[in-house]
């Protein structure tokens, strides 16, 4: 298949790239920035200048491919600007679905996040749950972007939605890998949160989810839930240290404390306009809090999926980094 891809150069969207290769479809990217994204290119992959958030000329890039996987979206749990947050994840979202369906586009695999479904009263979380309220101004956006692409879908473009859980993985350059990082280097002075818990996934598995959803026949309006292997943030820690060598951090705040030091770091974050301390702000000790949790039977038995053990996807992510200890 003619294949378009947004997020290209991304965690997930790289090893969806390598995956569309290996199953010989032929893919066209949408960068930013062409010149940095020379590896693709030698890899045989089509790179076409554009931003989800400028739409003047996606539908002409677009036109004459089978499917789009659209992956580009803004992924932190904090900006001191959360406008942003809206003009890539809703408005761009916006741009992407018209200019599918003005180009004819026959198929597409929307990639989402778990967050999305916020506090859900359903759970654990299925593929039908309700909607809940929603910890980050990231999650807010995810949703209301899957609200924007189901809109397109009622206008008569052809949509399957998957939801990622917590992505594992070497390279991760988002929050979850500099979590890991810290908890190894000995940056993170406490354990905090340790009730609550996330659902996880190698970003391999991601990348054959999405790659198993484009590929389906008949699939048109289902979602799929991403990921199995439950921990809480207490054994996810426990996990880390076991992998790495590394002691835990001694200390254990309560959550009401965690909170209270989390909102200080973000005010002071964003009265001086540089990233908060340790990554905590109000929206991460939030997210951290509320965590998520499912199951994975549909995209088991739809997509034909397995999971890599959580304990795999972390060993290969700290093989990647140096590890410094004193004594």
């Amino acid at each position: 298949m003619r294949v378009f891809v947004t997020g290209a150069t991304g965690f997930i969207g790289r090893r969806v790239v390598h995956q569309l290769l290996q199953r010989h479809h032929h893919v066209t990217a949408l960068v930013r920035h062409p010149a940095a994204a020379t590896n693709l290119r030698a890899l045989g992959v089509h790179l076409v200048p554009g931003d989800v958030t400028r739409p003047g000329g996606l539908a002409d890039t677009m036109r004459g491919s089978d499917w789009l996987l659209h992956l580009a979206n803004r992924y932190s749990l904090y900006e001191p600007d959360e406008q942003v947050y809206q003009t890539v994840n809703v408005q761009g979202n916006r741009n992407v679905m018209t200019a599918a369906l003005e180009a004819g586009v026959r198929k597409v695999v929307h990639v989402s996040s778990i967050v999305a479904f916020g506090a859900s009263p359903d759970q654990p979380l299925r593929e039908d749950s309700r909607v809940g309220q929603h910890a980050t101004a990231y999650a807010r956006t995810k949703h209301a972007g899957d609200e924007v692409v189901w809109e397109h879908a009622r206008q008569g473009l052809k949509v399957v939605m998957v939801y990622p859980g917590a992505v594992l993985g070497p390279g991760d350059p988002k929050d979850t890998g500099i979590w890991i990082r810290q908890l190894v280097r000995g940056q993170q002075p406490a354990r905090v949160f340790e009730a609550g818990g996330f659902t996880f996934v190698h970003v391999d598995d991601v990348a054959q989810a999405i790659v198993r959803a484009a590929e389906r026949e008949g699939n048109a309006g289902e979602r799929y839930l991403i990921g199995r292997e439950y921990l809480t943030n207490g054994e996810f820690v426990s996990l880390v240290s076991e992998l790495s060598g590394v002691p835990r951090p001694k200390l254990a705040f309560p959550d009401w404390l965690a909170h209270a030091g989390a909102a200080v770091c973000g005010t002071v974050a964003r009265m001086t306009r540089t990233p908060p301390v340790l990554g905590l702000s109000r929206e991460t000790a939030l997210h951290l809090a509320q965590g998520f949790r499912f199951g994975s039977e549909k995209a088991e038995r739809e997509l034909g999926l397995t999971y890599t053990p959580v304990r795999e996807a972390l060993r290969a992510d700290i093989a990647t980094f140096h590890v410094t200890r004193e004594g």
